[in-house]
């Protein structure tokens, strides 16, 4: 009897519980360098991306919330950036590599892009293995500009929300 009530406790906290889904996206390019990892708290709420000249990627920075991240890589110039609008998500990092990421493409889920660098190389192309997940952080490897880049995604149900609003 009291296996059976342990037993319903666990799978009754476990089924309360968020779930989270995650996956990886293994980094393209070199590989040589320095290690880097781009995380935060929350859901990525803006991005900014540093290109040479438009023929590599430089420096990349998130938001998480209302704070940002510190950058990787170089910040020189004007960076190309995007703000995510309420309940938008990354759900697709594409671009093109050789030795260096050559050009990266972040994708939402309203559509939406952000191009940055030049279209030469080798193609690439990552997105979640759920198709509610969402870009959470990236890692790779830095000389100078990226030479690597890899992507993790991730699922995490949040709480429900309840409305104590009155009608007059």
């Amino acid at each position: 009897m009291l296996f059976a009530v342990v037993f319903a406790l666990l799978a009754t906290s476990t089924l309360a519980a968020p779930q989270l889904q995650y996956s990886f996206s293994p980094a393209v390019g070199s590989g040589s360098g320095t290690a880097y990892s781009i995380t935060g708290q929350g859901r990525i709420t803006a991005i900014r991306v540093w290109e040479n000249s438009g023929n590599l990627i430089y420096g990349i920075q998130f938001r998480y919330g209302f704070i940002w991240s510190p950058a990787v890589g170089h910040r020189n110039g004007v960076p190309t950036e995007m703000e995510l609008f309420d309940g938008e998500a990354i759900i697709q990092v594409s671009g093109k590599y050789s030795h260096y990421v050559q050009s990266v493409i972040f994708t939402t889920n309203r559509g939406r892009m952000l191009h940055a660098g030049q279209p030469s190389g080798t193609s690439f192309n990552m997105y979640p293995t759920s198709p509610e997940a969402e870009l959470c952080f990236i890692s790779g490897r830095v000389h100078g500009a990226l030479t690597s880049l890899g992507a993790h995604w991730a699922v995490v149900q949040s709480p429900i929300q309840s409305s104590n609003s009155t009608e007059a």
